[in-house]
């Protein structure tokens, strides 16, 4: 039994269709299944990373967990549960800012998942790090709410028009990740992940608006307009950075997930096409 946490996001959810896809036996962690809508044929718990009791009865009969984590402090009873329980590997989506080498990480996403990987080091169990290139994360999508501005019109606003991505479609980290909970080749193992093409913000916005039918345009904004706009979660001073990085060469691209799953990853205007109910009102 495989079990995955942040089932309801993206990369979740779709571990969870593609598990029952493949008539494999799979438990799914949120925090309100009934409103969920997973696949009927996993079985969806109630569950929280900051809960120790929901946890420990989660992972009854569990081998290996899908761990995405938002919550700061979970890690030791989280843990401490999975030995409890039985539980032989933890698959973790880490970030690429990690560094095994630097005396300090270079800001708190790169600590925050840090911190963690030391905790799976250190815990006994199996682990596999999936390190998500902060350009891959589609973070112009969740960070400035793209969806929501497409509903209301034409313009998409962001900073950095010509700052390049690589945005990695949640289905194919999703057959990574099933394949390192799958495979005992893939323990103790760091992968680096992107997706398959390096595209500016303003490219990214006129995929969108191909795939929608629909003339998009992207309006750039200032660095400290972009910074007021953005998301009260999104880590503002790390997304910024990497994209000023990213404005005269391309981002980052690897064949990690051609390697680990036999086919090159999915382009963004197929993202794109599969996700354009999300920008429909």
């Amino acid at each position: 039994m495989i079990l995955v946490t942040a089932a309801t996001a993206p990369v979740g959810r779709s571990i969870v269709e593609q598990l029952v896809a493949a008539g494999r036996p799979v438990r799914a962690l949120t925090r309100d299944p009934e409103k969920s809508g997973l696949p009927a044929a996993g079985e969806v718990v109630a569950g929280d990373l900051g809960d120790p009791a929901s946890l420990r009865s989660a992972m009854e009969g569990v081998s290996a967990i899908f761990l995405l984590a938002v919550v700061p402090g979970f890690a030791p009873a989280f843990l401490a549960a999975a030995k409890d329980a039985g539980v032989r590997r933890i698959v973790f989506q880490s970030s690429e800012s990690v560094s095994d080498e630097a005396p300090e990480q270079p800001h708190a996403v790169a600590e925050f998942h840090h911190a963690i990987e030391q905790e799976l080091r250190e815990s006994g169990l199996e682990w596999t790090f999936l390190r998500l290139e902060l350009s891959a994360s589609n973070a112009l999508q969740w960070a400035f709410d793209v969806p929501a501005q497409v509903k209301t019109g034409d313009v998409v606003r962001g900073p950095y028009a010509d700052a390049a991505d690589a945005p990695i479609h949640p289905a194919d980290f999703a057959a990574v990740a099933i394949e390192a909970l799958s495979d005992d080749r893939h323990a103790g193992e760091i992968y680096r992940i992107t997706g398959p093409e390096s595209l500016t913000h303003a490219e990214q916005i006129k995929l969108l608006g191909e795939a929608l039918g629909r003339p998009l345009r992207y309006e750039e904004l200032s660095v400290d307009a972009a910074r007021e706009a953005m998301g009260p979660y999104a880590p503002a001073d790390a997304l910024l950075d990497d994209w000023a990085r990213h404005i005269h060469e391309p981002a980052p691209v690897n064949d990690t997930v051609e390697k680990l799953i036999g086919r090159p990853g999915r382009s963004y205007l197929q993202w794109a096409r599969d996700y354009q109910a999300d920008f429909v009102s």
